[in-house]
């Protein structure tokens, strides 16, 4: 059964807000069944008074309930023994009569009795349907409010560190509180970008060129631009995409902070390669580049410490070096998993 089928069967009964409708129609079945009953008399073989009538019982419980389905088959009955059972034109009980009139009676009972409960069970199901898409709803609403509650407890932890380091005279301590109020608003901002309103994951190449330009549009140089570029179809499971999401935000954030920390414009290019054998993300950049002699492994900056954590946390490698023609490329590189 197809869905459009299964909303037509929903709506039945017919005419559940008046009443009075199925019943009339009802008695048109049944006066219908009659004429036809009558016009086709001399195409029948004798002994099937009921031919015509069972239809009409049908259709009338099926369309219009077990009321006007009682009433039609009440009305079939006794048309069809005044008119087609002899003697007719009267309701005189004759041999063979009484057999006919019960098989009748059984047969239209049966046919109700499966119409009333095949309602009944569709009723039920529409009701347990409209309750699961309220729970739905409510449970999407209760998601998306604890994403937003936490995304936002997120920054504002990351605010009231910024406001503290005010109070800080040392300039390392000062600096700390800066890196761990910066990444905290960061992680606060991923966390919102993670999940779209439905509640569902986001898809990579949605989530990607939000949170680069995120990143540059808080970085407060408007003229560094960048261009985001992600295959389509990479499934990654929710705990790989954090990562991934911080490692993309301190990276660029370092490209800006340092890479041009002399300029006001810039290029960023981020892509994202997926093969079966390895998920590949480089970021690239037209600013200063490494300083010389640099070694990713040996670097001791914090960002840079925090992103080979991560990368070794997602069972990949992180490398930064120089970009051909200037400028600095950062690349990660691990084994995908299942989504």
């Amino acid at each position: 059964m197809d869905g459009h089928t299964g909303r037509l069967l929903e709506r039945l009964p017919l005419a559940r807000a008046h009443r009075w409708q199925g019943y009339a129609a009802a008695l048109a079945l049944s006066l219908l069944a009659l004429l036809t009953r009558w016009a086709l008399g001399d195409a029948f073989p004798p002994g099937f008074p009921f031919l015509t009538f069972f239809p009409a019982v049908v259709l009338s419980g099926f369309l219009f309930g077990r009321g006007p389905g009682i009433l039609a088959a009440v009305l079939c009955g006794l048309l069809a023994w005044y008119f087609f059972i002899p003697p007719v034109m009267t309701l005189a009980l004759a041999p063979g009569a009484g057999l006919a009139l019960g098989f009748y009676v059984g047969v239209v009972a049966v046919d109700l009795l499966l119409i009333d409960w095949m309602q009944r069970g569709t009723a039920q199901l529409r009701l347990e349907r409209e309750r699961s898409e309220k729970l739905a709803e409510h449970s999407q609403l209760l998601f998306s409010e604890l994403q937003h509650r936490v995304s936002n407890n997120l920054q504002m932890v990351g605010a009231v560190l910024a406001l503290q380091q005010r109070s800080v005279s040392d300039p390392a301590a000062r600096q700390a509180l800066s890196d761990a109020s910066n990444k905290l608003q960061t992680i606060g901002r991923i966390q919102r970008q993670l999940y779209n309103p439905s509640g569902d994951r986001q898809t990579l190449e949605r989530m990607l060129p939000d949170l680069v330009h995120d990143v540059i549009s808080t970085a407060g140089k408007p003229g560094v631009t960048a261009s985001v570029d992600v295959d389509l179809g990479i499934m990654l499971p929710p705990d790989a995409l954090i990562p991934i999401a911080l490692i993309v935000a301190e990276t660029i954030a370092n490209a800006v902070e340092h890479g041009f920390a002399d300029r006001d414009a810039g290029r960023i290019d981020v892509q994202m390669r997926a093969s079966a054998a390895a998920v590949t993300l480089t970021i690239a950049d037209d600013g200063a580049g490494p300083s010389p002699g640099h070694s990713t492994a040996a670097a001791t900056s914090l960002g840079l410490r925090i992103i080979r954590t991560l990368a070794e946390q997602l069972g990949g490698s992180f490398d930064l070096s120089p970009r051909e023609g200037g400028g600095a490329i950062a690349t990660l590189s691990f084994r995908p998993t299942p989504g």
